[in-house]
């Protein structure tokens, strides 16, 4: 079953080539009113910049909307190009088991965090190009985290009140590429997950009041109509507040942050299957869209 259209959520659209920040209605999409402050007007990592002030004028900028824009869901693009994504490794102890990880799989461990560069970042229908010398290119459905106020040493009870919203990320990886025998080194996760194009996001963000519980929710991924992936995020390991939590104890988190937060069973690489030219995929998250 598709996850469902939230009522509301944030978006960002291309109008005659240039990004702009929307609202998602009812399922449709809307331009914002015309008196919103400058911050407001680009994409969504201005919202980000300023959520405590964002956040207050949502509902009012709701309800002021008219027309849908005419060209539709069509016109969304990634809601923000965030300049920072951390990334969690097996998180779910399915996955640690299919992808030969399990001694990951603990909670008395800390999460095993990696980065993904802003230009892997593309939007919803948008091509994910296959890297010429990858034979192995994999699809990871993840619950996305994005962060709306900044942060250090951040409690975990207190964590949750540091994320804006919920995005879908589809965390591309060529698995053929994540390894190395040419070098001292036995992983080379840089190689594997970071070309052009290698993390889907969007189709917008969902504030994170409408979001009760990110460790309630159904994760989906189909390939040309095959579901592929079907799990909770009350599978992870380490949930979304311990992520945000251990990374605190490292760097100070920025608004705009996107967390992906790791992905279930079901991945190409357990199953022997990856991604052709012309193959299509549909990551959905239950609530989020």
């Amino acid at each position: 079953m598709a996850a469902a259209i939230m009522t509301a959520a944030l978006a960002t659209y291309s109008d005659a080539g240039v990004r702009r920040a929307g609202l998602i209605k009812d399922g449709e999409l809307y331009a914002l009113p015309e008196n919103v402050p400058e911050w407001a007007k680009k994409d969504l990592f201005g919202w980000m910049t300023h959520w405590d002030e964002a956040e207050k004028k949502i509902d009012a900028w709701l309800q002021a909307v008219e027309t849908p824009i005419a060209e539709g869901l069509e016109a969304l693009r990634a809601p923000l190009l965030p300049t920072r994504i951390f990334a969690a490794a097996s998180n779910y102890v399915e996955h640690a088991d299919e992808m030969g990880t399990a001694l990951q799989a603990k909670k008395d461990s800390q999460p095993y965090m990696f980065t993904k560069v802003s230009t892997t970042v593309v939007g919803p229908g948008e091509a994910v190009r296959i890297p010429l010398q990858s034979k192995k290119v994999d699809w990871e459905v993840e619950l996305g985290a994005v962060i709306g106020r900044r942060g250090r040493r951040i409690r975990t009870s207190e964590a949750l009140s540091y994320v804006a919203g919920y995005t879908v990320v589809n965390d591309i990886s060529a698995r053929d590429l994540t390894r190395r025998s040419d070098y001292p080194f036995k992983f080379d996760w840089f190689q594997g997950k970071n070309f052009d194009t290698f993390c889907p996001l969007g189709p917008w963000i969902v504030p994170c009041r409408s979001i009760e519980d990110p460790q309630n929710l159904r994760l989906r991924l189909d390939v040309n109509g095959e579901t592929m992936q079907d799990a909770s995020t009350a599978s992870m390991i380490f949930t979304v507040a311990e992520q945000i939590a251990y990374l605190s104890t490292m760097l100070t988190l920025e608004p705009g942050d996107v967390i992906a937060t790791g992905t279930p069973t079901g991945v190409g690489m357990g199953r022997g299957v990856f991604l052709k030219p012309g193959d299509v995929m549909s990551a959905s998250i239950e609530r989020i869209g």
